[in-house]
């Protein structure tokens, strides 16, 4: 018998051991390493790999619940997870491939990293030389950071081992989530992107990737921890081919000389993409179109049913705010005139008409304009300057009716015609009348009708224009609950030559009317535009009294048409002059404070930094047409018991003037349940949410607010 020696029957073993293995079809071989709060562990997309080749091996941690590993930038704090692998000779390896991060928010801090269980794929080179057959061992050590409330270095020194074959196939079990992890990744698309440095971090990014997408909730991962403040809020601006992020500047950015490229990861649409910006200006086609459209929350009856009734509730209250002081002037003239006829009341349910139709119209463009991505609020109308000067003259001629300079019939307030009738004039004066008491009220807020306003426009379209109806119906209620009250209109007196005096005495409030809407004007069209309005105002007034001429010449049986041509082109050039492109409009933030209280314009980056420092903030959202705000501002704020207590407490007085446009400050006030001003809110030096103050404001409430912010 042959005798073999030990060697020989060890040399059989092994290939007997190794067709075996191809026979079976051999798979990678692994040991997961629990760490303490990881378990990590090598795993491959092959179960047999073949010369020259590329496999995918992840690292897998499986993370305790309520802990977090970090990605490749840990954001405020933390670190990097690493793997530095010791490979056969010919092997190579490749970079982690990382998986998108998350945000991992721990006030005042940002950090991003992983949850759960999460994959780092990287792509490893097969020796050309590895002979089919054998197998071989890959070994690789893997350190990271795992945190909770507290933070614990962890690691483990990992191997996987994996067969040799003539041709690579795919391992059963991992194959498929490295594919999706390596799918997942973020990867370039062909993405423009241009950093502007300044103040505030302007990213611009355009491309087919983000265009006509919902860029609502995109955010910015940085490669270098350095570029950005992670712990502030990115604001976005759609534009037609892309989106411009804001950012608070980091370390990098706020030196003399900006880094040459600011890389890092977007995340968009439920998609993430590699970017890697250059300074430079803002890209064409990334902003214009305002931020993303509020998202609807999902309606609950009860929750809809309360803001029906606070809608109605604030229209009420409306009825006693400033901003509608001038139209109760007409209300009364109307009231008086028809008190003891049989119309009164078809003219209490015109007036309802034209306030509810007038605030349905003005709800409809502005839910239109939002959803357009336009930055718009509540009195979105006093914004435009075109607006407030075509208001200003219709004011003026009102005015200029009331006061006998000329008459129009039944027509604007019902002025002329006998008591008690009921025909088409009449009806369309009231219902008119009520278009033009939401057309100057609308910018005031008042108690109720803030929040209503604010989760109206939260709401779909239905839901919106339900609560916007209900306001509408309370502003008009009173006057029309009257009409309906032939008690309580008994008790005026019967019309006569005593109405004419009330007109006189009533026209009074419509010209303060009109001159406050041409301050108004003043501070959006600059020292020109108010020039041009107030020669528009002459020509309105030259046309009325031309017009009352050319009426009275008609009754005397003359012929007036040449007046009346003549008054018509000198309206006409009073039109021009009113709504000619004007220009040197005051910037957002170019109202002062109001008395002797210093202030600073809105900004949020200047608030984040007041806040950061633990400086108490009032925030005073106001604007020039809002009436309830610059009465506030006379009676509450521009005291010196108020500037007393804010020299003593150190509190800053911060305004965002919202007389013009403002994105960001239209933005702010959504965010903050709110589509319209007056907004005060208080931030105290110990952080944590502001106090929202009431929108009517006494001395007695600011110093209580300011004191207690002060701590």
């Amino acid at each position: 018998m042959t005798r073999h020696s030990p060697l020989h029957a060890l040399k059989l073993l092994s290939l007997l051991a190794a067709a075996w293995i191809g026979a079976a079809g051999a798979s990678a071989i692994a040991a997961p390493v629990n760490s303490g709060h990881v378990q990590v562990e090598l795993v491959a997309d092959q179960a047999q790999v073949a010369p020259g080749g590329v496999v995918h091996v992840a690292l897998r941690q499986q993370i305790a619940p309520g802990w977090h590993t970090y990605w490749r930038n840990p954001g405020d704090s933390g670190q990097q997870t690493t793997l530095a692998w010791s490979l056969p000779y010919g092997w190579s390896a490749g970079d982690i491939i990382w998986a998108p991060p998350k945000k991992l928010p721990l006030p005042p801090l940002m950090d991003y990293g992983y949850e759960g269980q999460v994959l780092l794929p990287a792509a490893l080179s097969v020796s050309k030389d590895a002979s089919p057959g054998q197998s071989v061992t890959l070994k690789a050590r893997a350190d990271y950071l795992v945190c909770q409330q507290v933070c614990v270095p962890e690691g483990a020194d990992l191997t996987i081992t994996l067969p040799v074959a003539a041709t690579a196939t795919s391992d059963p079990t991992w194959a498929s989530p490295i594919k999706a992890a390596l799918d997942a990744a973020p990867k370039p698309a062909g993405l423009t992107a241009s950093v502007t440095p300044g103040a505030v971090l302007k990213l611009s990014i355009t491309g087919p990737a983000v265009t006509g997408v919902d860029v609502s909730g995109a955010y910015f991962f940085p490669y270098d921890s350095s570029d950005i403040d992670h712990a502030q809020a990115q604001t976005i601006e759609r534009g037609p081919q892309g989106l411009t992020l804001s950012l608070t500047p980091g370390v990098a950015f706020k030196g003399a000389t900006p880094p040459a490229q600011m890389a890092g990861v977007l995340q968009v649409a439920g998609k993430v993409y590699e970017v890697s910006a250059t300074p430079g200006p803002p890209l064409a086609g990334a902003s214009g179109l305002g931020p993303p459209a509020a998202a609807v929350a999902p309606a609950d009856l009860t929750a809809i049913l309360i803001a029906i009734g606070s809608a109605f509730v604030g229209g009420l209250i409306l009825n006693l705010m400033p901003c509608v002081f001038p139209i109760l002037s007409m209300k009364a003239v109307a009231l008086a005139r028809h008190a003891h006829g049989r119309s009164a009341g078809l003219q209490g349910l015109a007036f309802m008409g034209g306030v509810v139709a007038t605030f349905l119209a003005l709800a409809g463009a502005l839910i239109a304009a939002r959803a357009a991505g336009q930055a718009v609020g509540w009195g979105f109308q006093l914004q435009s300057p075109a607006v407030v000067a075509g208001l200003a003259l219709v004011m003026l001629l009102t005015a200029l009716n009331l006061s006998g300079v000329f008459e129009v019939g039944e027509s604007l307030q019902a002025a002329a015609g006998e008591a008690g009738g009921a025909d088409t004039g009449s009806l369309w004066g009231s219902a008119l009348t009520g278009v033009l008491a939401v057309a100057v009220a609308a910018p005031c807020t008042a108690p109720f009708m803030a929040t209503a306003i604010g989760f109206a426009l939260t709401q779909g379209p239905v839901v919106a224009l339900a609560i916007f109806l209900s306001l509408g119906v309370g502003l008009a209620a009173p006057f029309t609950a009257l009409a309906f009250a032939p008690v309580l209109l008994k008790l005026l007196p019967k019309p006569g030559a005593w109405m004419d005096t009330l007109k006189g005495v009533l026209a009074f409030p419509m010209y303060g009317a009109a001159a406050w809407l041409v301050w108004v004007f003043s501070q959006q069209a600059g020292t020109l535009g108010l020039a041009a309005l107030m020669a528009a105002a002459v020509f309105a007034g030259f046309a009325a009294w031309l017009y009352g001429k050319a009426q009275a010449a008609r009754i005397a049986g003359g012929k007036p048409w040449v007046r009346f041509g003549i008054a018509g082109v000198s309206m006409a050039v009073a039109l021009v002059l009113a709504f000619f492109p004007q220009g040197g409009a005051l910037s957002a933030s170019g109202t002062a404070a109001p008395g002797a209280i210093a202030s600073v314009p809105f900004s949020t980056a200047k608030l984040e930094a007041l806040r950061a420092s633990g400086t108490p903030v009032l925030l005073d959202f106001t604007a020039a047409w809002c009436v309830t705000c610059q009465v506030n501002e006379r009676v509450a704020l521009d005291t010196p018991l108020v500037a007393e207590a804010f020299r003593k407490s150190g509190v800053v007085y911060m305004i965002g003037d919202w007389t013009n446009r403002d994105a960001a400050i239209a933005q702010f006030l959504t965010a903050n349940g709110r589509a319209g001003v007056p907004l005060y809110l208080m931030y105290g030096k110990g952080g944590g949410a502001p106090v929202t103050l009431p929108q009517i404001l006494t001395p007695g409430i600011v110093v209580d607010a300011v004191n207690k912010a002060a701590g």
